[in-house]
């Protein structure tokens, strides 16, 4: 519809909600024709999981209803925008806009697929906001772009959101899933990365748009996911296949996924008079657009050739809905009846120009030959023109750059200029060591170009209507095309090329189970340890005998770290990649929560301590079965025994549900729970003091460990008086004596009943196991003497 400049947001959304707490979301994606519909219940009255979907989506327009009747004690979606996405235009339509009835009926008329498939004719009342939603969407989009939607080539789907892992807008900041929190390293010249940085070696602006969507909302299917990684099995075990296709899609354009909605939206019918300017420019783009199809198409039978052998399903299942497609070849047959066998995408801005102005055969249509001609001799005019001055004013250099909005103008270098620039020169302006200018002769034949250029467009829309009317109606097939590109480009140019970079080994396919547990081996944190060589790996080991640990350790022993890598780990599984693991089997997670850093937030009027617990309120509230709950630090901004009293609080409620909870502290009273939980385990990071000071060794054990005045130490360094940390020393030391000698006579006492907890998990385990026979009774061995040994 419009070219959008790359990689910014093309996406429409309608949101409406009701008394019920019930939000429908609309979002319609320009770029790509396809229109994803949400409804759901809102759980948080700050809106956390409306904010989640537009954070995921990052619209550039946002249509509200003016109905600000909101659920009791919540702002309304429509006060939510104003106040949280004011750089977003925002959009007011009537109530009457949005109307469900009509939106239904939209849906059924322009769905690629019926509505039976979404699942709309069946539960229409259910989703009647969702709809109503659409149906302002659509009317916006229509009235605003001025097109007309084609009949079936909308791509809908259908509560999309929620068939994906959910991770809320706070989670992907303190994961730094898209952007770093701190871009500068300290002691390091190298800049810090996000995942979704470290990913972005895709081709096409589709694949980089399909990377960020895979990773703020991961799969939660484990035959889609298992399909993936079949796909890149195949990729790392076949060199000849991965280096083809890498270099097959190369030959696809960047913007093909961008060609579509040309076709998926009619411009309404409207004189040439009334759009000016803007209908030569749609007819340059229309053009453009089919030329771009043309050399995509051209592409399509070295794809096949290389996909010819391929056995993973995924890539087969291309093979057989693309390659093997005859519509393609049809569509193509058609194109070369009208469009030059010649005529090649290119990005070149006058060279695109000139193919666009051929795009059509020559003797096709008389006028449209004496447009060309004349396009052709102003050419030849101007570049005259350009010979004739670096003649005339002794300029050798002088050359003859072009731009879409300016047309052709002069730079000359600017030591070449002796003196002052002759009269004749105009609109002088320094750029660099160039100086750009234009004449009066220069500027009257770009006119002409111009002029001759856009009648060119226009008679060559007219050549094309009955082409491109023809392809509207396989629109579908070219939907899928896009599609298959950007997962190609997503799996061969992000994944697998992230992979192979690395030495052998170091990235590993990862197990997944239904109810099994979440065992890395070996895991390493995915962006870091492309930073430091000497990073230090860990495992994790959580399953539903044991679904809470407790790491301690010192300030900047790595617990924060390791919690963000452990969610890192799960978020490449679940989209499909490998992971920088020597083993891993996870079962699929359905939520990812996040409560790391603290940080005032004023816009707000919340303190370190009231963000803190507005974002753990949002955990408790949403938490399922299969989430996975990551706490660095709980409670440590108020007084000690209300932050001791809400952290281990906030633990049992946790161990009431089968979610996977990781939880970092430094309050080692809280490994008391591990005495009265058997489902606890606690974990600390190794660290050694010499001469006073703390010796890091970034490694993880068993049990906790009590390291004394380790915040003294880290004091002392940081440079506080020595009579001050002397003071504090011996104060410390009173309390805390007493206190770790109840600790150890509780952990004695309760020391059998882990043996034996310990001892079934390991069993369970071994239930889950795939291994053979041999190997599980060997296990087993090992178990029984470990147990007699009291060493689980």
């Amino acid at each position: 519809m419009e070219d959008d400049g790359g990689e910014r947001s093309s996406f429409v959304i309608g949101l409406i909600e009701n008394r019920a707490k019930e939000v429908g979301v609309a979002a319609f994606d320009l770029r790509l024709a396809s229109l994803h519909l949400s409804q759901y219940i809102e759980t948080s009255s700050s809106y956390q999981n409306t904010k989640t979907l537009l954070h995921f989506y990052d619209p550039m327009v946002i249509i509200v209803s003016p109905n600000k009747l909101a659920p009791d004690g919540m702002v309304g979606v429509s006060e939510l925008v104003d106040r949280f996405y004011f750089a977003v235009k925002k959009v007011v339509m009537a109530r009457s806009c949005f109307d469900d009835t009509k939106g239904a009926v939209l849906i059924k008329n322009l769905a690629a697929k019926e509505p039976s498939a979404l699942g709309l004719d069946t539960y229409y009342k259910q989703y009647y906001l969702c709809l109503a939603a659409a149906a302002a969407t659509i009317k916006w989009t229509e009235a605003e772009k001025g097109v007309i939607i084609t009949n079936h080539s909308l791509l809908v789907t259908f509560n999309g959101s929620f068939d994906h892992m959910n991770i809320d807008a706070t989670s992907v900041q303190n994961l730094e899933i898209i952007e770093p929190l701190h871009s500068s390293l300290w002691g390091t010249s190298n800049k810090k990365r996000s995942l979704f940085h470290m990913l972005k070696t895709t081709k096409t602006t589709g694949g980089t748009r399909l990377l960020r969507a895979n990773l703020l909302q991961p799969l939660k299917d484990i035959e889609t996911i298992n399909a993936r990684l079949d796909c890149l099995d195949e990729l790392m075990s076949n060199e000849q296949l991965f280096f083809g296709l890498s270099q097959v899609l190369r030959k696809f354009p960047k913007e093909t996924d961008r060609v579509l909605c040309h076709f998926c939206f009619k411009p309404k019918k409207v004189t040439k008079e009334v759009l000016g300017v803007e209908y030569s420019r749609k007819n340059q783009m229309l053009i453009s657009s089919i030329i771009l199809l043309k050399t995509a198409l051209d592409a399509l039978p070295l794809l096949s050739k290389v996909l010819k052998d391929a056995k993973s399903f995924l890539l087969a299942n291309v093979y057989k809905s693309v390659c093997a497609n005859e519509t393609y070849a049809s569509i193509r047959k058609r194109i070369g009846e009208v469009i030059d066998e010649d005529v090649l995408h290119a990005r070149v801005p006058f060279v695109a120009r000139t193919q666009q102005c051929f795009a059509v055969k020559a003797g096709i249509d008389g006028l449209l030959d004496i447009a060309r001609r004349s396009f052709c001799d102003t050419s030849e005019a101007i570049h005259n023109l350009a010979n004739k001055y670096r003649e005339d004013f002794k300029l050798p250099n002088l050359k003859l750059p072009f731009n879409n909005r300016q047309g052709f103008y002069f730079s000359i270098p600017q030591k070449d200029i002796q003196g002052k620039l002759p009269s004749k020169f105009i609109q002088v302006l320094r750029h660099g060591n160039n100086i750009h200018c234009s004449t009066l002769e220069l500027a009257s034949l770009n006119v002409r170009n111009k002029s001759a250029a856009g009648e060119c467009y226009t008679r060559t829309e007219v050549c094309l209507e009955a082409l491109i009317d023809a392809i509207r109606e396989d629109v579908s097939v070219l939907t899928l095309l896009a599609e298959v590109l950007c997962l190609l480009d997503m799996i061969v140019n992000s994944f697998a090329h992230t992979i192979s970079t690395k030495p052998v080994d170091r990235y590993t396919r990862p197990e997944f189970t239904d109810n099994g547990p979440l065992a890395i081996d070996a895991g390493r944190h995915p962006i870091l340890e492309s930073i430091h060589n000497d990073f230090v790996p860990n495992n994790i080991f959580l399953s539903e005998g044991s679904n809470m640990v407790i790491v301690m350790g010192p300030n900047m022993s790595g617990k924060s770290t390791y919690l963000q890598q452990v969610c890192l780990v799960v978020i490449l599984a679940q989209i499909g990649c490998y992971v920088p693991a020597r083993f891993s089997t996870l079962r699929v997670v359905d939520r990812i929560f996040t409560r790391m850093g603290t940080v005032d937030n004023l816009e707000s009027n919340s303190s370190t301590f009231m963000t803190e617990m507005k974002e753990t309120a949002f955990i408790m509230q949403n938490v399922s079965q299969r989430s996975l709950i990551v706490m660095d630090e709980l409670g440590r901004a108020t007084s000690s025994s209300d932050g001791f009293a809400i952290a281990w609080s906030c633990c049992e409620h946790l161990l009431s549900f089968n979610a996977y909870t990781i939880f970092a502290t430094h309050m080692e009273n809280l490994s008391e729970l591990a005495t009265i939980y058997p489902n606890v385990k606690i974990l600390h990071f190794d660290v050694d003091i010499k001469n006073s000071r703390l010796d890091f060794k970034f490694q993880l054990k068993d049990g906790p460990r009590h390291v004394p005045h380790y915040g003294l130490l880290l004091a002392g360094v940081a440079g506080l008086p020595s009579s001050v940390i002397k003071t504090a020393i011996s104060i410390t030391s009173r309390i805390t004596e007493k206190e770790v000698k109840r600790m150890e006579v509780n952990c004695q006492q309760y020391h059998p009943i882990q043996l034996a907890y310990r001892l079934a998990q390991r069993l369970i385990c071994l239930k889950y196991s795939s291994q053979d026979e041999d190997s599980v009774r060997h296990a087993l061995q090992n178990l029984k003497e470990s147990y007699i040994d009291g060493r689980l």
